[in-house]
């Protein structure tokens, strides 16, 4: 049996660790998955890049991830960060003070790599696949747009779309839907001239990460969680939309009541629906499949055995 591999994901709001092994087949076997709600880009500003709370959060993640790998004799892990460390003033600091702390070396990564990995891990599962993808990942940070022909990446993009970018700085939905729509408009624009909007006529929208699987969670109506449930559930953009404007006039509290809200998500969801919404209006898809596995798998499937 192969030794057990892992894979961190240090992200704008979300750290996640995945111990797990390569199958034969390309794909992905957990054996654990740890997750943390630490807002990394919490009280983020560009002078002065991670706040010190921010910090204190993530660091007692690191933590706990240190010591599971430990219990699982863990012989390789690649360690990423993306959005929140790659803009930070302090992220060299930071990732000097993890590495002191916990011996985890974060290895900071751009957006187009990010994509790319994302893309790898969402074809380790998504089922009933047309000839092309077109992959969304939103992050707290930013969001990535990665478009594949098979498993062959033809484009991808970076955007600085994050759920916790747009709540913290934008605060309302019609400023929200403004900054979304000029950078989804300028991205169109940039396809369409490379002539690459016509193979999104037969493609196939797939929603992973935090917005689109509590998304799916919430459709279910799902108390506990399952990745498996989730992985290849289709969401309707009348669906998403309905969803959206339940959640509308409720408060972050009584948001925590709907089954299928994770906790630490209520105040990001509507940025996460508005974006939703608007890729898929603004690039014509009516559905989107969602995919729980996304950049940590992609991370664990890069790791050297």
């Amino acid at each position: 049996m192969h030794r057990l591999l892992a894979a961190i994901d240090l992200g704008t709001n979300t750290a996640r660790l995945l111990i797990g092994r390569h199958l034969t087949d390309g794909t992905v076997q957990p054996v654990t998955v740890s997750r943390r709600i630490t807002r990394l880009g919490g009280g983020f500003t560009r002078e002065s890049g991670i706040s010190p709370e921010a910090r204190e959060r993530t660091l007692a993640a690191l933590h706990e991830f240190a010591a599971e790998m430990k219990r699982h004799d863990v012989e390789h892990l690649r360690a990423v960060a993306t959005s929140a460390v790659r803009d930070a003033a302090n992220g060299k600091d930071f990732c000097r003070e993890v590495l002191e702390a916990t011996g985890i070396r974060l290895e900071v990564i751009d957006g187009e790599e990010e994509g790319l990995l994302t893309l790898r891990g969402v074809l380790a599962v998504i089922d009933n696949r047309p000839d092309s993808l077109f992959v969304f990942d939103v992050g707290g940070g930013s969001t990535e747009y990665t478009l594949s022909h098979g498993e062959t990446p033809l484009f991808t993009r970076s955007l600085p779309l994050g759920v916790v970018r747009l709540t913290e700085g934008k605060g309302e939905c019609g400023a929200m839907i403004e900054k979304i729509d000029r950078e989804l408009n300028a991205l169109r624009d940039e396809m369409e001239k490379e002539r690459l909007l016509v193979k999104l006529d037969n493609a196939m929208l797939v929603g992973t990460a935090g917005t689109a699987t509590t998304l799916a969670a919430i459709s279910m109506s799902m108390i506990d969680y399952d990745y498996r449930r989730v992985n290849n559930h289709t969401l309707s953009r009348e669906e998403i939309s309905a969803i959206f404007k339940r959640l509308l006039p409720l408060s972050p509290a009584e948001r925590l009541l709907v089954p299928g809200m994770e906790k630490g998500r209520e105040d990001l969801i509507l940025a996460g629906c508005l974006l939703t919404l608007r890729t898929m209006e603004l690039f014509g898809f009516e559905r989107m499949k969602v995919s729980d596995f996304g950049l940590l798998e992609g991370i664990l499937l890069s790791v050297q055995e």
